[in-house]
Parts: structure tokens; sequence; C-alpha cells
């Protein structure tokens, strides 16, 4: 696991140059994507390069890491990522799909289809969750419906406005589905992601912090800004 610290912007930076020297080597590319304010910097520098002709999404196919149960279409990770990349940049909506029609199974054969993933670009949940691999995942899980903690329902509520709104339910690649991926980004930034970030990189490789198991794949490069790099 490789660790680097710098500031927000140069993470996403960085970050982004690694997605682009993929897809320049390999346009058809296939990416696992998380949602959220940790993304929303990197998709604005994606949108940037697509913009300048500096990289193209058009052949990648995107594959959600995540979908909510049971909430309205425009707090679903489908429209964020129909906001921040499809309508900013050259990926193509049928190249795109979501774990949201309560077929796991499925989920795991269209990713089986395309020879599985490419890059994983993950978040950091305050209680150690990538995906909704929520603590007690175990390590062979693939795409399932996950019950969100309470932990992570408080952690959404920047989302969705109030901890009573946040759906109880989630779909979620599973963990052994993401670490299967031939390379893993994680993006973590803020005093709140410094005891996850040190969780991550140092507590043992077992589900009560599920973060853990990045440390099992061979390339994996983790993005910490200062205050999420506190600790380490």
């Amino acid at each position: 696991m490789k660790t680097i610290v710098c500031e927000k912007e140069e993470c996403c930076r960085r970050a982004a140059d690694q997605i682009q020297d993929l897809l320049q080597k390999k346009p058809t590319a296939v990416l696992a994507l998380a949602c959220g304010r940790s993304m929303q910097p990197l998709f604005e520098e994606l949108a940037k390069r697509c913009a300048a002709g500096e990289l193209s999404l058009k052949e990648a196919r995107v594959f959600a890491l995540t979908e909510y149960e049971d909430c309205p279409k425009e707090l679903r990770c489908r429209s964020e990522l129909e906001r921040e990349l499809l309508a900013r940049t050259d990926l193509r909506p049928e190249n795109c799909c979501f774990p949201e029609d309560g077929d796991g199974e499925a989920y795991e054969a269209r990713i089986a289809a395309v020879d599985g993933l490419d890059l994983a670009v993950l978040g950091l949940g305050d209680n150690g969750h990538f995906g909704y691999n929520e603590p007690a995942t175990p390590y062979d899980s693939r795409t399932h419906r996950q019950k969100l903690t309470d932990a992570t329902r408080r952690q959404l509520v920047w989302r969705f406005g109030s901890e009573e709104a946040v759906p109880a339910f989630a779909w979620t690649m599973g963990v052994k589905t993401i670490v299967e991926a031939r390379e893993i980004l994680v993006l973590a930034f803020g005093e709140e992601k410094a005891k996850p970030a040190f969780q991550m990189l140092y507590a043992r490789d077992d589900s009560f912090v599920p973060a853990a198991f990045l440390q099992l794949p061979l390339n994996v490069t983790v993005y910490l800004d200062p205050a999420a790099a506190a600790k380490i």
C-alpha cells in the first residue's frame, strides 16, 4: 500500500493522473467509482481534463460502487454520476452500470463479463467502511444489500438533510469484489478521516475495520490530505 500525503487539490490531480494514464493505455478500462464529498473534487478534475481534450472516457465502462435504497431520485448515486460525469464528459450512459435492481448476483455477472475491474476508486467511511461494507462485513462478500450503521447514517446527513431522511439500506459492491480490482485508489480528506485512515493502514485485516482489508491487495494507492494523515 502506497500512501501519499498532500493538499486535497494535489491529491485529486495525482489520482486523476493515474486514471488518465490507465485510460491512455486501455481506453476500454473498467472503473468502479464511489460517490460523495471525497469524489466531487476528483470528478471536477476529470471533467476539466475532458473539456481540455486531455482525457477521454468515451470507451470506459463505469460501475457505481454503491446505490441507496428507497431514496429520492436526485439523491441517488446514479444522479450524482449523471451530474458530475455524464453531463460533463464524453462518458456514455450505456457504459454505466448501477447496483440498484436488487440483484447482486446479476451485478457481479456484469462485472465478470467485462473481465473484472481495472480500477476501483474509493472513499473512506468514518467507521472504516469502504463502499458500504460496514464493520463485520466478511472478506468474501460480493455485491449485496447492506443495512447502514448509525455512524454511517450520521455521516450522510450532509447529503440527505437529516439522519431520519438517510435510507436504512444501500446496495454495495462487496469486499472481495473491490479487492480483486487490478488497481485501487483511496481518497480521504479532513480530520474526521484521521482515525479510519490510521486503522486502514495499521489495524488487523479483519472485518472489525473493513478498510484494513485494503492492506491485502498489492496495487493500492492512498491519497490523504494533512488533516486525514494526522495520526499516521
